[in-house]
């Protein structure tokens, strides 16, 4: 079981915590394409990444995470709005609505 950090205490993560698991051998947006059956990964452009891992999209307020966890080596980040982003060790990162 993957333990998440929660940021902010209103925080309800739904079923997300079951659309990935540690036991699985796939990256996380593999698990969360073939397991989230109303829209998978479906990653989003634009967005730029702040410090403490804040996103900004063009004309919105930054978001901060409210939850996170880790998979290997990648960190999954939940944000307002049901944005998931998953960040690699390079600093790569994608972004989707999860909700």
């Amino acid at each position: 079981m993957m333990l998440w950090m929660v940021t902010d205490p209103r925080t309800d993560l739904g079923f997300l915590p079951s659309f990935i698991s540690d036991q699985d051998p796939r990256t996380a947006s593999e698990q969360i394409n073939a397991n989230y059956s109303y829209g998978g990964w479906d990653p989003q452009a634009g967005f730029d990444l702040l410090k403490d891992f804040a996103l900004k999209y063009p004309g919105d307020p930054p978001m901060k995470p409210v939850a996170m966890t880790n998979l290997r080596h990648e960190l999954i980040c939940l944000y307002p709005y049901s944005y998931l982003a998953i960040f690699q060790p390079d600093g790569s990162f994608e972004v989707s609505r999860v909700d």
